[in-house]
């Protein structure tokens, strides 16, 4: 295993519109990493930059402390597993998984010693014999990623490897995947569009828009204390609250609804033409759990029963925020009732710049 260092990197396929934006990044020996955004925010392209597949426009990436910008992705020492698993048809399992090694004029003896390690690892060594078309997606998943554990590379890069799976596998194999983490300790670099494959996977994740870092942080202070508009809209599911609102008098105004912020979260925000004030909705509560809580009149919107729980969009003021009740809530469209949510869980964001207000 290797660390990763991104320096500056800049990706542009004109010369003049750049779809990467001097992104840096530091990833430890033995970390998981997970890229993620939107579709076409640049995950996939950052990745392929650190593979070689894609040519890097400014800026460096390290590998084990080397500048790989030249280098041909053969000699970086890295494995990636695709989305579409890329395995050859007409090749058994084994032969699928022993074939980079072959490449590289690995004895036969090691091979066999390999291939066998990777397919008890990951369950799948009584099939060794069977084509690819024998195969389940997930199975077909567990092959692509025995065929890079076999290598035993620096680094592991994943691309969406989950992506064409239906929901029930895509669970089973992430599991699989934080488990084989933990066992081989090896660095990995993991790009989804799914956020929860990314906060249950990542020691820490990479928020992309558009080509920009907007944070590079620990899966907890991605949710909780999220740097930026974009993060907070896009982490969560649901994602956090967020409303337009006026300072007045140390307050945050919802147009006829007033929260009190603490002191001096007020007199940061205090220079923005424009904010937004936003809150997880599992911290919008129907009863005080503390004597400081605020409390706010609010009314049933809209009920959406998940079986564990009840999601409720409630209207506030102009605006709507939706908390998470229990199962057996059942309050008609149209009830008033009183919210509760604590001043701490309370998240400020510059509606110009994007950026989270601070302390």
């Amino acid at each position: 295993m290797a660390a990763v260092e991104l320096r500056q990197v800049v990706k542009s396929y004109d010369g003049k519109n750049k779809v990467i934006h001097g992104v840096d990044l530091d990833i430890a020996h033995g970390e998981f990493v997970v890229f993620v955004g939107p579709s076409g925010c640049g995950k996939s392209t950052l990745l392929r930059m650190v593979a070689g597949l894609e040519p890097i426009t400014g800026g460096e990436v390290l590998i084990d402390g080397a500048v790989v910008n030249d280098m041909p992705p053969r000699s970086r020492d890295i494995a990636m597993v695709f989305q579409d698993y890329a395995l050859y048809p007409h090749k058994n399992l084994y032969d699928n998984m022993a074939f980079g090694l072959r490449l590289r004029k690995t004895p036969e003896a090691e091979i066999k010693q390999r291939v066998g390690d990777a397919a008890a690892l990951l369950k799948i060594d009584h099939m060794l014999q069977r084509k690819p078309r024998e195969l389940s997606g997930g199975q077909r998943q567990r092959v692509a990623i025995g065929r890079a554990i076999v290598r035993q590379p620096k680094v592991f890069l994943f691309d969406e490897p989950l992506s064409n799976l239906d929901a029930q596998l895509r669970n089973e194999m992430r599991t699989e995947i934080k488990r084989l983490h933990q066992r081989l300790g090896a660095t990995i670099i993991y790009v989804t569009h799914d956020q929860t494959e990314a906060m249950t996977l990542a020691d820490r994740i990479c928020v992309l828009q558009a080509g920009h870092k907007m944070q590079y942080d620990t899966p907890d202070a991605i949710y909780n204390h999220p740097a930026a508009l974009f993060v907070a809209g896009f982490t969560g599911a649901p994602p956090m609250n967020l409303s337009d609102c006026t300072l007045v008098d140390g307050q945050a105004d919802l147009g006829g609804v007033r929260l009190p912020l603490p002191a001096g979260l007020a007199r940061a925000a205090a220079s923005a033409s424009r904010l937004k004030i936003g809150v997880r909705p599992e911290n919008v509560s129907l009863a005080a759990l503390n004597a400081t809580d605020i409390k706010l009149p609010a009314e049933v919107m809209l009920l959406e029963p998940l079986g564990s729980e009840t999601l409720v969009t409630m209207k506030l003021g102009n605006t709507e925020w939706i908390t998470r009740c229990a199962a057996s809530f059942k309050e008609r469209r149209g009830h008033k009732l009183d919210l509760f949510v604590p001043a701490e869980a309370l998240r400020l964001f510059d509606a110009v710049s994007g950026q989270a207000v601070t302390l």
